[in-house]
C-alpha cells in the first residue's frame, strides 16, 4: 500500500472519530432539549409557585423569567443541534469521497 492510500485511510479514520464525537454531542443536546421541553410544559401547567435548583438548595423563582430562560435555552440548543447536523452531513460527504478514492487506489482495475 502506498503512502497516499495510507494517508487517505488515516484521514478517513479521523473523519470517523469526528463523526462519532458529533453524534455524542448531538445525543447530549437532544437530551437537554427534551428536558427543557418537559420543564416548559410543566411550568405552563402550573399556577402555583415555581422552584429551581441552585447548587444544593431549591429556591422560588419568577415563573415568567424562568419561562423566558427556558425558551432561550431551547432555541440555543436547537441552533446547536442544527449546526451539528450540518457538520455531520459535511463529514459524511467527505468520508464517502475518501472511501471512493481509497477503493480506486487499492483496486485500480475498478475505475
Amino acid at each position: 500500500m502506498d503512502e497516499i492510500a495510507r494517508q487517505k485511510i488515516q484521514d478517513l479514520q479521523i473523519l470517523e472519530q469526528n463523526l462519532q464525537s458529533l453524534l455524542m454531542q448531538k445525543q447530549n443536546i437532544s437530551l437537554e432539549l427534551s428536558e427543557a421541553s418537559n420543564a416548559l410544559s410543566e411550568i405552563n401547567k402550573t399556577k402555583d409557585l415555581v422552584y429551581k435548583m441552585v447548587g444544593s438548595i431549591i429556591v422560588t423563582v419568577d415563573k415568567t423569567k424562568t419561562l423566558l430562560e427556558l425558551e432561550e435555552k431551547k432555541k440555543l440548543l436547537e441552533l446547536r443541534n442544527s449546526s451539528i447536523e450540518k457538520q455531520e452531513k459535511s463529514i459524511e460527504s467527505r468520508a464517502i469521497e475518501l472511501q471512493s478514492e481509497i477503493k480506486k487506489i487499492l483496486n485500480p482495475s475498478q475505475k
